[in-house]
């Protein structure tokens, strides 16, 4: 088991370096060029930018088990594909019970913005949300 962080504005870079650390897993950062994340206790992978290039490098690196840390649903479909896991920067598990709900959100969304109306921005990050990631995320190095 590994965990793979897709780092390119990801909060939650640090608490996960810590539990994998605490696990001893080993723990690598995904990152493009103009986002270049490194951390004591991590490996990190540079890619070069390009529109979803990051996202395709951890679909290619991941293998059943790992543990992927993203806010991307495409890329957590690709995870999921693998029968690896996935999990957001607040606690919420991909699974393939909610993945084509998420999707098709995310899909409604941007047809509303692209008809020109506006959309909510993500919510001021929480304590709560860091304790929620947390919990989640140690869920999963216990199986």
């Amino acid at each position: 088991m590994k965990i793979l962080i897709d780092g390119d504005g990801c909060p939650v870079i640090d608490l996960t370096i810590k539990i994998g650390q605490a696990f001893q897993i080993e723990t690598i950062i995904f990152c493009d060029t103009a986002h270049l994340i490194e951390r004591e206790g991590a490996k990190t992978v540079l890619i070069q930018k390009g529109l979803d290039a990051v996202d395709f490098v951890i679909a290619n690196k991941v293998e059943a088990g790992d543990v992927v840390v993203t806010q991307d649903y495409g890329l957590a479909t690709m995870i999921l594909a693998k029968k690896a896991y996935a999990i957001n920067q607040n606690g919420l598990i991909y699974t393939p019970e909610n993945i084509d709900e998420l999707l098709f959100r995310r899909h409604v969304a941007k047809i509303t913005r692209e008809a020109g109306n506006k959309t909510k921005g993500p919510k001021k990050r929480s304590k709560e949300d860091n304790e929620r990631f947390e919990k989640s995320l140690r869920r999963y190095m216990l199986l």
